[in-house]
């Protein structure tokens, strides 16, 4: 799976603003080429809301060990209930393994698993986790209209 392929998928969640900063804009120069994913329905990204799933497409710093350097690989980052992600992440990896579920580096323990390279074993569940991640975004949004 590229992605390209995840970021389509997202766009097409109803609500759903994906940001991709570009070289010269506003946006850090460390999070170019990155994507980060919202639900926005008025498609402004909100300024006080984290997203709730991310790409990244290099090494961060003191976020080095997934080893995304070389060309190609990236990393899906899902907020996921801290349940679930120690269910996904019950079998310990090496956080630079392809196409596996490891928590993510820093969000780990607030319940945040990340797949590098997702491939045949994790592509269904990327998608599946990163579509309850927008539908739990929707449910807060709408709580907070209240």
């Amino acid at each position: 799976m590229e992605m390209d392929e995840i970021v389509e998928i997202v766009r097409g969640f109803d609500g759903a603003l994906v940001v991709i900063p570009e070289v010269g804009s506003v946006f850090p120069e460390l999070a170019w080429g990155d994507a980060f994913f919202y639900f926005a329905p008025d498609g402004v990204m909100p300024e006080r809301t984290q997203p709730y799933g991310t790409i990244i497409t290099k090494d961060y710093p003191d976020d080095e060990r997934s080893d995304l350097e070389p060309p190609g690989r990236f990393r899906v980052n899902i907020q996921v209930d801290r349940g679930r992600a120690a269910e996904l992440t019950a079998t310990p990896v090496d956080p630079a393994e392809a196409d596996a579920f490891a928590p993510h580096p820093a969000y780990g323990a607030a319940g945040w698993v990340c797949v590098v390279n997702p491939g045949h074993r994790t592509a269904d569940m990327v998608v599946e986790l990163l579509r309850a991640a927008h539908d739990a975004a929707r449910a807060r949004a709408q709580r907070r209209e209240r």
